[in-house]
């Protein structure tokens, strides 16, 4: 993979628009002062936004990772390493470390407790809807007992892998199919089709536009003309109460043109390694956190900036200490360390 990209950068800023979005929602029970929804009328919040640029990353490069992977096999093997093992230490930290800080029960109690335990089973086989701790609380508000909301996207992601996996070895991973595919979430999204398939359906077209962008990868349809256009229809799509289409259709491009964009200068986001899976799952139960040590008196940019702080140091040890231990070690180690974190995510 051309290490001229911003992959890595993009994918950090989009942890930290759902960080930051998430802050609204946890100090003050609300999003309307998130400054998306005040830009889109109401339509979507910064967080959302940065789901929809992991998904549309998430296709480009996974695609890229099938193509490159000789067996199929393997590259589920690369998917899997990929998720799970960084989750379920996620799961761990937060039924045995923040629960216990939190709960209103005796620590005895607590840990001799089913739910803790089932907790992490749960969310480990990602039957994500199981997300509360025994005497949990974090804050007042449909959100204050919800242990780690973000989890809701990681079985669609899933989906995703175990959808292309069965296309490539179709040999149907071609830019017709994806045009489908974009079509179909098009229309899920039109029709507001979000809880099929715990919401995969909704998310299908920002996958498939990643995955139609690396198909016309290296062609002259992403280019700087394009990303004017592109521009220019993702900000009419707020008028017309079109943002979700309009940014499976438009955002996602700008996505795409602004990772490989070769005019733009690279900036080494991930330097101290790849951060933004572990700023995802971890932001939001640190938040949680912010917001039940400072009795839910703690503002939005109070709570953001301290989470930020904690959520950074987190992160650096959940990439070195366990996603980077278990990811595929089909290369050499001389390869591996010197690879770059955009070509990592696919492994």
């Amino acid at each position: 993979m051309d290490r001229h990209n911003n992959f890595d950068l993009l994918r950090l800023i989009a942890a930290l628009s759902v960080i930051f979005s998430h802050a609204f929602l946890l100090s003050e029970n609300s999003q309307a002062h998130d400054p998306l929804m005040i830009l889109t009328g109401g339509q979507s919040v910064l967080g959302l936004a940065g789901v929809f640029v992991f998904f549309t990353i998430s296709g480009y490069l996974v695609t890229q990772s099938f193509a490159n992977t000789p067996s199929p096999w393997v590259f589920l093997a690369k998917r899997a390493l990929r998720i799970f093992p960084g989750l379920i230490a996620c799961l761990l930290v937060c039924a045995f470390v923040v629960g216990p800080l939190v709960t209103t029960l005796p620590l005895a109690e607590y840990l001799t407790r089913r739910e803790p335990y089932l907790f992490v089973l749960h969310n480990s086989v990602l039957d994500v809807v199981y997300n509360g701790l025994p005497g949990v609380l974090f804050g007042p508000g449909g959100a204050g007992a919800v242990v780690n909301g973000p989890l809701w996207s990681l079985p669609c992601e899933v989906m995703m892998y175990l959808m292309l996996f069965a296309l490539g070895v179709c040999r149907l991973l071609t830019l017709p199919v994806a045009l489908v595919l974009l079509a179909v979430g098009i229309v899920s999204l039109w029709f507001d089709l979000g809880s099929l398939l715990g919401g995969a359906l909704w998310l299908l077209s920002f996958f498939a536009a990643g995955i139609c962008l690396y198909r016309l990868r290296g062609s002259q349809v992403i280019s700087g003309r394009g990303a004017l256009v592109a521009l220019a229809g993702l900000a009419l799509s707020i008028p017309l109460r079109s943002f979700f289409i309009g940014f499976a259709l438009f955002g996602s491009y700008l996505v795409i043109y602004l990772a490989l964009n070769r005019r733009l200068p690279k900036v080494p986001a991930a330097r101290f390694g790849d951060l933004s899976y572990g700023l995802y799952i971890y932001g939001w139960p640190i938040e949680q956190s912010v917001v039940y040590f400072s009795n839910a008196t703690a503002p939005w940019w109070a709570v953001f900036g301290i989470s930020v702080a904690v959520a950074v140091p987190v992160a650096f040890l959940s990439w070195h200490l366990v996603e980077r231990r278990c990811r595929w070690r089909a290369r050499s180690g001389a390869a591996a360390r010197l690879a770059p974190a955009s070509a990592a995510a696919n492994d």
